[in-house]
């Protein structure tokens, strides 16, 4: 995409962004603090630990998976497991996206990565907050948020959203097979790893979750050839419209309309159903892969 239009966008996205604040005042970091990234503050209570991965041959492990039971959004116990499990376990991905609120042109996104005994380990990019501080698109372009890989079970992240934000969900399976969605892992695990001794800040325009999400991507098919590298899209910088972006590159596992798709992909009703359901992944999905799975089995295939 030429610069041009690049600015054009990111212009329009921070007019929006102050649209959004509205009169709301805006807690602002000292100078100091805005001059380097640390991982040394006085973080919330969610976001104090660190996640990271330890890889020995064909076997990783996986520290501080966040898993909280959450009774409101702010009202929470806090727990962290680790996991040892063979790289070859991992089997999928998922593209999770979470709109904020009305606003169609931003939203959230999460990748959700498939075991072999279905289990999920999702990971969502986000700004980690300090005590006090709430998050603001308009002053995630001056350098006031720290970046964090936040792993966690896949009940942690979506149930607080699907319920205590009141955020719909949507959970798209991917096209990635079992070695691509690996070497996507690997990718992820090595920029957790990374951001655990080099600390960076969010940029609400070029280092958010969806930019990050991207850049994996990217270089995994930048490996498999050139030809096929995704190009850098305005719906990459406004991710309300990321789930179309993979739809219309054919990364989403559907042969379905964008728009039955996405509303096939919907899982708050289930997730509400299942809240407390110890298989709580397999729930959320069995109506998807239950559809998406007497398609295929009539032969009716893009």
């Amino acid at each position: 995409m030429p610069l041009f239009f690049r600015c054009q966008i990111a212009f329009s996205l921070l007019v929006l962004c102050l649209l959004q604040q509205g009169c709301q005042s805006l807690q602002v970091n000292n100078l100091r603090d805005r001059m380097q990234p640390s991982n040394s503050r006085d973080w919330t209570a969610e976001l104090t630990v660190l996640p990271y991965a330890e890889v020995s041959g064909d076997q990783v492990t996986v520290r501080n998976i966040r898993d909280c039971e959450y009774v409101t959004a702010n009202d929470f116990v806090l727990e962290h497991y680790d996991r040892t499990f063979a790289i070859d376990d991992i089997r999928s991905v998922d593209f999770v996206v979470v709109p904020f609120g009305r606003t169609t042109l931003l939203a959230h996104t999460i990748l959700s990565f498939g075991l072999s005994d279905e289990s999920r380990i999702a990971v969502s990019v986000e700004i980690r907050t300090e005590k006090q501080e709430d998050y603001s698109a308009l002053l995630g372009t001056t350098n006031q948020f720290e970046l964090i890989y936040v792993v966690a079970s896949e009940a942690d992240v979506i149930r607080l959203r699907a319920k205590h934000r009141e955020s719909d969900v949507y959970v798209y399976p991917t096209v990635a097979d079992a070695r691509q969605s690996q070497e996507l892992f690997l990718s992820v695990m090595q920029r957790v790893n990374k951001l655990a001794g080099q600390p960076e800040f969010y940029n609400t325009l070029n280092n958010n979750c969806t930019t990050n999400i991207y850049e994996h991507v990217k270089q995994l098919q930048g490996q498999q050839s050139a030809a096929n590298t995704l190009k850098y899209s305005w719906q990459i910088l406004l991710p309300g419209y990321s789930d179309r972006y993979a739809y219309d590159h054919g990364l989403l596992k559907t042969n379905l309309s964008f728009k039955e798709t996405k509303a096939l992909a919907k899982v708050n009703d289930l997730a509400e159903i299942h809240f407390d359901d110890p298989d709580f992944s397999r729930k959320i999905r069995a109506r998807h892969s239950a559809f998406l799975s007497n398609r295929f089995a009539q032969g009716d295939r893009q």
